[in-house]
């Protein structure tokens, strides 16, 4: 009879390959030797894949404003050798108020703006020269973000395996993973194809697939939501240059677009629940995002040139969980980012590594005040 195949040992196993698994494999990767496994063949496949890649400042809540401006020195100064080309380059945003609901205005600037010195109100006027097929009459007021910037997500990706093998790590693809055990201060975690690992801390950032793999270990139940969201590229209007446009929605995130190469990239911004899957777009969300994009916009749209859904997951309370489970020792989580990563994932994936580390938490992320224990496993134990 053959012998038992032998047992791979590292110091810590990532589960996931997104952007949430990559950054904090990479930012360990210096002090620690990291396997990242991902069940598809390459990282990025499923949500990551299909990011919207805009940088935003003034979005959702108090820790991921945090969050998103301790990752912005990363992007603007990225690691030698991470990146061979910018990471971000100017984008802009346009947030329009449609008729009716101008003093939404208000209260948006109110708690964005002294925060974020590039917000501001500006004319109509203005606003059509941004965007030069704004139909007239749609907008009571407009915002615009000087400082929303388009992320070169691939690159971002692409770094930071490259900080992990550099530190003696790997990333494995096709790499679905079917048991997690605890022996001692020990994980074996098993792969379908037979694969066993082992290592003392295991990272728990597999995306819409977390809940389903805290399961697996026995680790504490908590619950994050996987929501859909449909996008789709449409030509732009004869004879424009939509390259040179911001990201456009409207202050209700009913809706958005941006230009996507010389195309544009429209999206109902849906939230519709979802199995965790290799998820696919839903004709009528489509239609009903290039339809509100239309009314705000002359874009004529004659056919879908392309489309594709992504799962962004949320926790109840739509915060990231970051943190070592309450009920079992050495098993992080880091999930939950709920289409964030992306323009969190410096600052989170450097949070995330200090309490694994054991050191002092990010300088970048703790200059923005917020309440610390948002992120923690146990407010949902």
């Amino acid at each position: 009879m053959a012998g038992a195949a032998a047992v791979e040992r590292v110091e810590v196993i990532v589960i996931g390959g997104g952007i949430a698994g990559c950054s904090l494999a990479g930012a360990l990767s210096a002090q620690r030797q990291v396997l990242v496994l991902e069940r598809e063949a390459q990282p990025a496949y499923h949500a990551s894949g299909r990011s919207a890649a805009i940088y935003i400042e003034p979005y959702s809540s108090d820790p991921i404003f945090a969050l998103t401006l301790g990752t912005l020195p990363f992007l603007l100064n990225p690691p030698e050798g991470f990146a061979e080309a910018p990471l971000l380059t100017p984008r802009g945003y346009l947030l329009l108020a449609p008729k009716g609901s101008e003093a939404e205005v208000d209260a948006y600037l109110e708690n964005w703006a002294h925060r974020c010195t590039d917000l501001a109100e500006i004319s109509l006027e203005a606003a059509h020269g941004l965007l030069p097929v704004l139909r007239q009459g749609y907008a009571g007021r407009a915002v615009y973000d000087r400082n929303a910037l388009a992320m070169d997500t691939h690159g971002m990706i692409q770094g930071y395996l490259r900080q992990v093998k550099a530190g003696g790590g790997r990333f494995q693809g096709g790499a679905e993973v079917v048991g997690i055990e605890k022996f001692g201060d020990t994980f074996t975690v098993t792969l379908a194809s037979g694969e066993r690992f082992e290592a003392p801390v295991v990272v728990n950032a597999a995306g819409a697939w977390a809940s389903a793999v805290g399961a697996l270990a026995g680790a504490a139940p908590l619950r994050l939501s996987p929501l859909r969201r449909s996008a789709a590229l449409i030509s732009g209007p004869e004879g424009a240059d939509v390259r040179a446009w911001p990201a456009v929605s409207s202050l209700q995130k009913s809706f958005y677009f941006k230009p996507e190469g010389g195309e544009l990239m429209v999206s109902p911004a849906d939230e519709t629940p979802f199995d965790a899957c290799d998820a696919y777009p839903d004709d009528y969300d489509l239609a009903v995002g290039i339809a509100r994009a239309e009314e705000c916009a002359d874009l004529k749209v004659q056919r879908i040139n392309s489309s594709w859904a992504g799962l962004r997951t949320f926790s109840d309370d739509g915060q990231p969980i970051y943190g070592f489970d309450p009920t079992l020792p050495g098993f992080y989580w880091c999930a939950g980012q709920g289409g964030t990563g992306f323009q969190t994932a410096a600052g989170g994936a450097a949070w995330c590594a200090a309490e694994i580390l054991g050191t002092a938490p990010p300088e970048a992320v703790m200059a923005q005040p917020f309440d610390t224990a948002a992120f923690r496993p146990e407010r949902f134990a």
